[in-house]
């Protein structure tokens, strides 16, 4: 195991390409890959223990690079992943039950915000330490209860909650921006009595500084900018990364191509 970050995201993204070869979303899932790692190798504490640290992915159709990171922590074994959405194997979207390290079941978009300020309210009535992050997409900021969940925790000023938006510029079937006006998201969070920090979300000194600021009374978020299919040319910046899955020539082109630049 490595505690190194960059050489995480780096295993990460061999991973999701290789767990891609079936199913979708290999476009989100590489989005997101610097900020998982980040998270789980350099900025959250006390992670299993009751108290530490917690994580929810509340765009749960990024999950194989979540899988990946806990396979890397040794959570579970690296053999899972050749499983990943097979019969009886990994799901496509966090399921409580199916492997350690899942908080919270997902997929159904908007609603990971509202259990992690639960879980935040609960471990601060209780006297733990410990923080609860949240991941969501930009697309996903459309959904109304994102809003409703973000508004309650500015008014319980929930300090221990960190959203982070995966602000990769797309939904599912357009451009963000054709869909949600001008910098909503920002100013939502705002009004919302919300910190917030914007930095570059493949940038990892960025990452861990954002992540680690003290907002003192207030919920934070860190609104990552990156891009869909990061460290894939030929899937960066591309709705066709959302539904694409690798194909076996794919891989095999992308491995050759990665030999050549090595």
């Amino acid at each position: 195991m490595t505690s190194n970050s960059r050489d995480a995201a780096k295993f990460i993204r061999d991973r999701i390409l290789e767990m891609h070869r079936i199913g979708p979303n290999v476009g989100s899932a590489l989005s997101i890959a610097d900020i998982v790692a980040v998270l789980q190798f350099a900025v959250m504490t006390g992670v299993g223990n009751v108290g530490g640290d917690r994580l929810i992915l509340s765009k749960g159709h990024g999950v194989s690079a979540l899988y990946a990171a806990l396979a890397l922590r040794g959570t579970i074994p690296a053999r899972q992943l050749e499983n990943y959405m097979k019969d009886a194997g990994l799901p496509g979207h966090p399921t409580v039950g199916t492997a350690p390290g899942i908080e919270w079941t997902t997929g159904s978009l908007g609603h990971g915000l509202a259990v992690g300020a639960g879980i935040a309210w609960a471990m601060t009535r209780r006297g733990e330490s410990g923080r609860v992050f949240v991941v969501l997409g930009d697309g996903e900021c459309g959904e109304g209860t994102v809003w409703e969940a973000a508004a309650l925790a500015g008014r319980m000023r929930m300090a221990n909650l960190v959203a982070v938006v995966d602000a990769n510029g797309w939904q599912g079937y357009d451009r963000v921006a054709n869909v949600l006006p001008g910098d909503f998201i920002h100013r939502a969070f705002e009004a919302a009595a919300w910190t917030v920090t914007q930095c570059d979300g493949h940038d990892h000194a960025a990452l861990t500084s954002a992540f680690e600021a003290n907002a003192d009374d207030s919920p934070r978020v860190v609104i990552a900018r990156t891009i869909k299919g990061r460290g894939v040319p030929e899937l960066e910046d591309r709705l066709e990364s959302h539904y694409f899955s690798i194909t076996p020539a794919m891989l095999d082109a992308l491995r050759m191509d990665k030999d050549k630049s090595s």
